[in-house]
């Protein structure tokens, strides 16, 4: 007798659903295109063969979806239809929790509207195929049932290309790794619930339409992953917004090459480059060479690398990178400079390259200023700029095995940008390279506004070991910022994952108020409640952030007053801005973020103010409306879920728990601002 829990055969869809023909499911194919190949891609193993790997086949799967024929369509909705009041009309079904937070969590899509049968028939096909892909599968029955049609085509490719899409925040991140702990069954089930917006009854249906042997399973073990569907908006989960790189290219065209070109190549490296001690044998961590044109060749001859007087800065109009002395017990040593060169120009397949959002990764155009050489911890660190980036080159004290490159765009940058970099990190500590011009530095913990600073040494401009700032997950009692002083003041950097520590500045921007410095008395009891929320701008580009506390407000039932406070993240490449609307209430460790915007203007030199929400539950059980507006607000509105108007910058407004209401305010000068969400 077969065992109740055995995989059934995968049902075909009902008979009693209408009838769909290949014109009508290519039409709902080529119109939800980049929705089902978002599907497909968020329930494939994110484990298996990388997320360029991912990508193809998720389109793969997607193409290949069509019916060969006139196919009866599943009876599920394609997507269930939304009443006037925006909650989707099967919410209040039996089989479906009630989840407000799941519900206000999903993003506004412009293809929400249902697909119609073709549409619910191709994406059965996709869940069912993008199943037969995951690995708790044996794979010699996968592939017999799936055959090659689940996997990219061979033909047609580009040799060489790699396509993937943009990397997302820490967010992101820690929803993926959350998403590939799950089976195949339960993150199809987690997101047809989410973009998809199906009930758990229609959920169940689809699931066992596709072959899942164990439906009701899948969901219970979806549950544990939070609803946060609102990330799956961001270009980490669109494989339809793509990065292309290239693969080993050099390697490529040797092969393809006829023996007379190879060794061509060969005795130019060999005339231009030295010996293959230097970097360039098979043991480099260079890519194999090839013929170079007069500006790379002089590009790659350590040589030729712009080295500045120590006493330049003093006398330079500029204070930035483009003054810095060659620095670093190493400067002196031609075949590191060297490897550091090839490296850059062509990284071999075993150097790990990262760089910052918009920052360019290929080869200098001429010879690069040498900024730093020596060694840090067990590795030789090597700092190039040329004019547009920063450029760090390490690798481990017994041989370029495990080389590291990283680029960081630092144009224009200013006193303040250009005060300090990263050498290196090892065992929780980072190592910083200080401008020539700051006298001191020290270890500060933003969390602790009244405690001192604890002295750094400077030992030819590198810092002693400071604690990096690495909140531990779910909790955040301290962040270490990197504290310097030169000739104009004292400044707070801090690292944030990247190659240049972002500056912190406190205050109301715009012309009338630029922010300043954050070391100060008050700045640091502004940013103290705050600090933590940096984890959230960690390896963005980010130049700098500025804590602006723009409001204060009495709260009801004689709970004291609560801080208003923006921070705003300006990056190097001037998008992706992040800005956040945070409150703090008296006795709170932290601040809670009450609202989160990208690439606004808002809580910037460009527009200095800011209006935004929070529902907040005073100490007798009774909920509120809190809302507060910049200065200049002369009234704050709120409509929706709960409705009033005040006159002033502050509003409170009694209002029910999960209630969500829409912000606008006036100014004096009779402008509307509307609130952050």
């Amino acid at each position: 007798m077969q065992s109740q829990h055995a995989a059934k055969r995968p049902a075909s869809p009902s008979s009693d659903g209408p009838l769909v023909d290949v014109g009508q499911a290519e039409a709902a194919l080529v119109e939800h295109y980049p929705r089902l190949v978002r599907l497909a891609y968020l329930m494939l193993p994110p484990e298996q063969g990388g997320r360029s790997r991912r990508v193809l086949t998720a389109h793969a799967l997607v193409q290949r979806a069509l019916p060969r024929g006139r196919t009866a369509a599943p009876v599920i909705p394609a997507q269930p239809r939304q009443s006037a009041d925006g909650r989707a009309a099967h919410a209040a079904r039996p089989g479906r929790r009630p989840d407000r937070a799941a519900q206000a969590a999903r993003p506004a899509r412009a293809d929400d509207e249902d697909g119609g049968p073709g549409y619910a028939l191709v994406r059965l096909q996709v869940v069912r195929t993008a199943l037969r892909a995951c690995p708790s599968r044996r794979r010699g029955a996968r592939r017999r049932r799936a055959g090659l049609s689940a996997l990219p085509p061979l033909l047609p490719q580009v040799w060489g290309l790699r396509l993937f899409p943009r990397s997302g925040g820490a967010e992101e991140l820690a929803l993926e790794q959350r998403l590939s702990a799950l089976s195949g069954p339960a993150r199809a089930a987690w997101v047809l619930r989410g973009p998809e917006r199906l009930s758990d009854d229609d959920v169940r249906a689809v699931l066992t339409d596709a072959g899942a042997a164990d439906a009701a399973g899948a969901l219970r073990e979806a549950d544990r992953v939070p609803a946060e569907y609102q990330l799956l908006g961001s270009p980490a989960f669109d494989p339809c917004s793509l990065q292309a790189r290239p693969t080993d290219l050099v390697r490529r065209r040797r092969r393809l090459k006829a023996a007379l070109a190879a060794g061509a190549a060969l005795v130019v490296c060999g005339a231009l480059f030295g010996l293959p001690d230097d970097g360039w044998g098979p043991d480099g961590a260079a890519a194999p060479p090839y013929a170079l044109n007069r500006a790379a060749q002089a590009a790659l001859d350590p040589g030729k690398l712009t080295r500045v007087s120590p006493a330049v800065w003093k006398s330079s109009a500029r204070t930035d990178f483009s003054v810095w002395p060659a620095r670093g017990d190493l400067a002196g040593d031609t075949g590191l400079l060297r490897r550091a060169l090839a490296v850059w120009t062509r990284p071999g397949e075993r150097v790990r390259v990262s760089a910052t959002p918009g920052t360019p990764s290929g080869g200098p155009a001429g010879p690069p200023q040498l900024l730093y050489a020596g060694t840090v911890d067990n590795a030789r660190v090597v700092i190039l700029h040329d004019g547009l980036r920063i450029t760090r080159y390490a690798e481990p004290l017994d041989g370029a095995e495990g080389a590291a490159l990283d680029f960081a765009r630092v144009d224009g940058a200013d006193r303040a940008g250009a005060s300090a970099l990263v050498l290196g990190r090892s065992d929780g500590n980072v190592r910083y390279l200080t401008a020539p011009w700051i006298r001191s530095a020290g270890a500060r913990d933003l969390r602790e506004p009244g405690a001192d600073t604890a002295d750094l040494s400077l030992t030819d401009g590198v810092t002693s070991p400071l604690a990096g700032p690495v909140p531990k997950p779910g909790s955040c009692t301290s962040w270490n910022v990197l504290e310097l002083t030169d000739d104009t003041g004292t400044r707070l950097v801090t690292d944030l994952g990247e190659l240049v520590p972002a500056v912190l500045t406190s205050g109301r921007p715009g012309a009338a108020g630029k922010a300043g410095e954050a070391a100060g008395a008050e700045a640091l009891r502004t940013w103290s409640p705050f600090a933590c929320s940096l984890a959230s701008m960690r390896s963005a580009g980010v130049r700098s952030v500025n804590a602006w506390a723009f409001a204060e407000q009495p709260l009801p039932d004689a709970s004291g007053s609560a801080a208003w406070v923006c921070t705003r993240a300006e990056t190097w490449q001037g998008g992706g801005t992040r800005v956040l609307a945070q409150f703090h209430t008296p006795g709170a460790p932290v601040g809670a973020v009450a609202a989160r915007a990208e690439d606004v203007p808002q809580c910037g030199e460009r527009e200095p103010r800011v209006l935004a929400g929070v529902l907040w539950k005073s100490g007798a059980g009774t909920w509120y409306l809190l809302a507060a507006g910049s200065r200049g607000t002369t009234s704050v509105t709120a409509t929706g879920g709960v409705e009033g108007t005040a006159q002033g910058n502050l509003l409170t407004l009694e209002a029910e728990q999960g209630a969500q209401a829409d912000l606008e305010g006036t100014l004096e000068n009779g402008d509307r601002v509307t609130g952050l969400r």
